[in-house]
């Protein structure tokens, strides 16, 4: 099914949105909650509420990119299963190290004027992204976004796990210097 029918099934409230979500895009939501989370429980229960999530959000948006929108929905349902799972065991798992390679380069955005500047940054790292070459584009995101461990970086890239390390910190500096340009204070 085209994601404009998709949309237009949440638009008009039928319960057969849901289904057609998982069935077009649920193995892609499940592969980035088992990125990020150890347990598939808890993978299928994120799985699950992106897809409640994207009920309560449709109306009134309309996304443009459908699988960008589920994406990011299960991204970030993923990450606060991870924090509250964090919180109550204190892992050391991938997601902590990939988000501990970020802290350099990336402001802290714990404060309400912090949050308003969090869009400019989004466009300056987009902007950023787009001027880097595929691969490193690709292995940024598969890191930061998808979460993916380095050992899988290397192999999915035809890498050494060194020369994944090493492009991914040139990517890190780079992007740190970029936002230092912008006037972005890290």
């Amino acid at each position: 099914m085209e994601d404009q029918a998709i949309i237009d099934l949440y638009w008009a409230r039928s319960q057969q949105a849901i289904a057609e979500s998982e069935k077009k895009y649920g193995g892609y939501c499940h592969a980035i909650a088992r990125g990020i989370l150890e347990q598939e429980e808890d993978a299928e229960e994120c799985v699950n509420d992106t897809w409640f999530h994207a009920w309560g959000a449709m109306p009134p948006q309309r996304p443009s990119i459908l699988s960008a929108f589920f994406a990011k929905l299960a991204r970030n349902l993923s990450l606060d299963r991870w924090r509250r799972n964090r919180a109550a065991k204190r892992g050391g798992g991938q997601v902590e190290i990939a988000l501990h390679e970020l802290e350099d380069c990336l402001p802290d955005r714990s404060g309400p004027e912090e949050r308003l500047e969090a869009g400019e940054t989004a466009a300056v790292i987009s902007e950023f992204l787009r001027g880097q070459s595929e691969l490193d584009r690709r292995l940024f995101l598969r890191r930061y976004f998808y979460m993916e461990p380095i050992a899988t970086l290397a192999e999915r890239f035809r890498l050494t796990e060194g020369q994944a390390k090493t492009r991914l910190h040139r990517i890190r500096r780079r992007l740190k210097a970029a936002l230092e340009k912008e006037g972005i204070a890290i």
